[in-house]
């Protein structure tokens, strides 16, 4: 391995794998089958905060100059009605960074990760909880954090800790351009291994992956292009950016994301991540008219609509079905 980057991997990870353990304990302390069947989202919106506090807290401390591009601020959160989540959120960041920690340092650390994407220089993108639905379902979710350079995502680390990895659970990826894809235990028992995209070449004998949540996706569309492509094998469903990673280590070599609406644009922290880590795979990413995802315009891929993740072998035949598709 090269030297490039060794400081920004070793933080990101930490910080991932610290925020993967802020998520397992709120899943444990707040979500049982009564909130469930309540849909009651104030966990995840605990889990939420926390988990950026712990990681934007790890990269303010290492690298202060770094700014964070993110989804969440704490203007809801500073409510006069909110002061038992930010007691929550609070408890969960001091057991996590495992010191004592002031509330408004707390929320000092999410307002960090609120900032608006830079014209130039680098900066970080972090999603604290994808899948937002999978987590409360104790199913699929992702911590997904990713360094970009110009514009151009160069560090990528997904934290999965519902994802099986052999005969345990949880599984980091991290992703250095030029350097490959890798797979590493959540717990850090064990050895760090390369991750490589299937080798299939008939389109036919792919099993994609798609959202669980029909409102993220186009299953309609996506079940048609199956067709077409005459892929017989039920689709892989969950929730997250763990898509990206199971497409990455071979668990299916198609993701579909077709786009719900004519205005709708993704945002960049829901792929980044994810991006990088297919392609060093040796994967290809790109939206769904075969173009590269273009990171140039602030926090939505505007320039993009909708998204194919594939081994890289297919991706032409995927995208060639998808236009057909789109066009009647």
């Amino acid at each position: 391995m090269t030297d490039a980057y060794t400081t920004e991997r070793t933080i990101a990870l930490d910080a991932v794998r610290t925020a993967a353990t802020v998520c397992q304990a709120v899943q444990a302390d707040l979500v049982d089958a009564q909130t469930i069947a309540k849909k009651d989202r104030s966990p995840v919106t605990v889990a939420d905060f926390a988990s950026q506090a712990v990681v934007c807290a790890k990269l303010a401390e290492a690298l202060p100059n770094d700014p964070v591009v993110g989804e969440e601020g704490t203007g809801q959160l500073r409510q006069d009605d909110q002061a038992h989540v930010r007691d929550r959120v609070t408890r969960h960041v001091a057991a996590a960074l495992k010191r004592d920690v002031q509330q408004e340092q707390v929320l000092t650390w999410i307002d960090r990760g609120a900032a608006d994407p830079p014209t130039r220089g680098r900066y970080w993108t972090l999603d604290p909880i994808d899948g937002t639905k999978g987590f409360l379902r104790a199913e699929q979710y992702a911590i997904a954090l990713a360094l970009l350079e110009d514009r151009q995502v160069v560090l990528s680390v997904l934290g999965c800790p519902n994802l099986p990895a052999g005969d345990r659970t949880g599984v980091l990826m991290i992703a250095i351009r030029g350097q490959g894809a890798h797979a590493l235990p959540l717990d850090q028992n064990g050895p760090e291994q390369r991750i490589h995209v299937s080798e299939l070449t008939d389109p036919a004998a792919a099993r994609f992956c798609e959202s669980v949540e029909s409102g993220h996706s186009n299953q309609s569309d996506s079940a048609k292009i199956a067709e077409h492509l005459g892929i017989t094998a039920q689709p892989l469903r969950m929730d997250s950016q763990c898509k990206y990673a199971a497409v990455a280590r071979g668990d299916a070599s198609i993701y579909l994301r077709m786009p719900t609406s004519e205005t709708y644009r993704e945002k960049i922290w829901d792929h980044a991540a994810g991006m990088l880590i297919v392609q060093q795979a040796g994967g290809r990413v790109s939206d769904i008219h075969g173009k590269p995802l273009d990171f140039t315009c602030g926090r939505k891929l505007q320039h993009n609509r909708g998204i194919i993740a594939t081994n890289g072998a297919i991706h032409d035949a995927v995208v060639a079905a998808v236009r057909t598709v789109t066009a009647n």
